[in-house]
C-alpha cells in the first residue's frame, strides 16, 4: 500500500509537471505566432515611414529642381534679350564707322555722335553664378545616420508642490528628467483612497485613466468635494511605446468643518449642530442638513495653497443678536474671510419653504435671506407650485430646473462669487 500511495503522489506530480510543459508549450507556440505578427508590423510601419521619408525627399527635390529651371530660364532671358541689343547696336555702329570715314573731311558728325553704341549700357544684367541655390545636407546625413529605434520615454516625475486642490477639481503637475520632442502624449491614471501616505497593496477603487494628454498638466473637474485623498501616477508615450508610471502621489482635500449657531437662530427654529427644524404648533418640519464643507488646499496639504493663505483660514464667527420677527433665521459658527469654501445641504421635499445661503456682517435681525443687499440666496416654495429662485437685494429670478435633493453652495471669496450647485 505504501509503495502504491508513492507511486500515486509520483504520477500525480508527473501528471501535474506533463501539464505545466504542455500549457508551457502552448505559451511558446502562441509567443512563436506573436513575434511573428508584431515583427512584421513594425517592419510594415518601418517601410511606411522611409516611403514618407523618401516622399518628402523626392518632393524637395522637385521643388529645388524647379526653382534652379525657373532661375536659368530667367536670367538665360536678360542675358540673350542684352546680347541681342549689344548685337544690334554693334552692327549700327559699324555702317556709322564707315560713314565717318568716307566724310571725313567733311564737317557733318550728328550720325556718329548719335550712334545707338553710345547709349549702350557695357555691364551684364544677369549674373552667371548659381552658388546661391546649392545646398549642403552634411548635417542632414549625419542626422538620417543617427536614426534608431524609438526609445522607452523616460518616467515623469508628478510635483506635489505645484499641483493644486480646490473644492472639486484637482490639477496635476509633472516634469520629466530631460526634455524628449518624441514623447506624443501622456496617460494619467487616479483613482480615490480612504488614507494618507503610501499606497496599499490592495484598493478598494480602480484606477480611472486619462489618456491623450499633450501637456504636463492636466486639471480633473467634476470630482466629489467629499473626495478626501486621491492617489495620481502618470507615464510618457511616443508612437512606439509607454513609459513606466511614475511614483504614486496622494494629495488630500481636507475639509474644515463648522456648526449651526443656535445663539443667532429665531425662538421658532429649533437648532442642533448640523440641522435646523421649524419649531411652531402645526407647522411642517424643514430637516436642512449641513452634509459636509469643503475648502480648498489647506496648510497642511502637499498641494500648494495658492487660494488661501494659512493665515487666513477661516475663523469663528463673533457673537451676535438673536434673528427675530420674519427672519426665520439661522447662520453657522464659522465666518469666511478667505479663499474658496463649498458646502452642501440637504432637505426634505415636504417641507414648504426654506432658504439657503450667504450673508455679509451687516445682516440685520429682522432681514430676510435675499431680501437686502446683504445676502444671497437659493429659495424653494413647495404651496402651490414648486418653484426654485435666486434672491439678492429683494430681486428674484426664477431657475428652470427640478427640485433637487440638495443645494450645493460655492464661495470664492477673493474674487466675490457665490454659485449654487443642484
Amino acid at each position: 500500500p505504501e509503495e502504491q500511495e508513492s507511486l500515486r503522489k509520483i504520477t500525480h506530480t508527473l501528471a501535474m509537471k506533463n501539464e505545466e510543459i504542455s500549457n508551457f508549450i502552448c505559451t511558446l507556440k502562441q509567443s512563436l505566432d506573436n513575434l511573428e505578427a508584431n515583427s512584421s508590423r513594425v517592419q510594415e510601419d518601418l517601410e511606411s515611414e522611409f516611403t514618407s521619408l523618401h516622399s518628402i525627399l523626392d518632393e524637395m527635390k522637385e521643388t529645388m529642381v524647379t526653382r534652379i529651371k525657373q532661375e536659368r530660364a530667367s536670367r538665360t532671358y536678360e542675358l540673350q534679350s542684352q546680347l541681342s541689343a549689344c548685337s544690334k547696336a554693334l552692327e549700327s555702329s559699324e555702317e556709322l564707322l564707315e560713314l565717318a570715314n568716307q566724310t571725313m573731311c567733311s564737317s557733318e558728325t550728328d550720325g556718329v555722335t548719335m550712334a545707338p553704341a553710345f547709349r549702350l549700357s557695357l555691364k551684364a544684367k544677369a549674373s552667371d553664378n548659381m552658388s546661391h541655390l546649392m545646398v549642403d545636407f552634411s548635417q542632414e546625413r549625419e542626422m538620417l545616420q543617427a536614426l534608431k529605434f524609438l526609445p522607452v520615454p523616460a518616467t515623469p516625475e508628478i510635483q506635489a508642490s505645484e499641483c493644486q486642490v480646490c473644492d472639486n477639481t484637482v490639477t496635476v503637475v509633472w516634469t520629466l528628467p530631460e526634455p524628449d520632442s518624441k514623447i506624443d502624449h501622456y496617460i494619467l491614471e487616479h483613482r480615490r483612497t480612504n488614507h494618507e501616505g503610501p499606497p496599499r497593496i490592495r484598493e478598494d477603487y480602480p484606477w480611472m485613466v486619462v489618456e491623450g494628454i499633450k501637456e504636463m498638466e492636466h486639471t480633473l473637474t467634476g470630482l466629489r468635494f467629499d473626495t478626501r485623498y486621491m492617489t495620481f501616477r502618470v507615464r510618457a508615450c511616443n508612437k512606439a511605446v509607454a513609459g513606466e508610471f511614475s511614483e504614486v502621489v496622494t494629495l488630500e482635500t481636507h475639509a474644515f468643518t463648522f456648526k449651526l449657531d443656535s445663539a443667532s437662530a429665531h425662538q421658532n427654529l429649533k437648532v442642533e449642530d448640523l440641522s435646523v427644524e421649524w419649531d411652531s404648533s402645526g407647522g411642517k418640519i424643514q430637516d436642512i442638513r449641513k452634509e459636509k464643507n469643503r475648502t480648498n488646499s489647506p496648510m497642511h496639504s502637499p498641494a500648494r495653497s495658492a487660494l488661501m493663505s494659512p493665515k487666513r483660514a477661516p475663523t469663528a464667527r463673533p457673537g451676535r443678536d438673536r434673528f427675530t420677527a420674519e427672519s426665520y433665521t439661522v447662520l453657522a459658527d464659522t465666518m469666511i474671510d478667505a479663499g474658496q469654501q463649498y458646502w452642501e445641504v440637504k432637505f426634505d421635499k415636504e417641507s414648504k419653504a426654506f432658504a439657503v445661503g450667504v450673508a455679509l456682517r451687516s445682516l440685520g435681525r429682522f432681514d430676510q435671506l435675499g431680501k437686502s443687499g446683504a445676502s444671497w440666496c437659493i429659495h424653494l416654495n413647495n404651496w402651490l407650485q414648486q418653484s426654485l429662485t435666486a434672491k439678492h437685494n429683494n430681486k428674484a429670478r426664477t431657475l428652470d430646473c427640478a427640485i433637487p435633493n440638495s443645494i450645493g453652495v460655492y464661495v470664492n471669496y477673493d474674487e466675490g462669487k457665490v454659485e449654487k450647485d443642484f
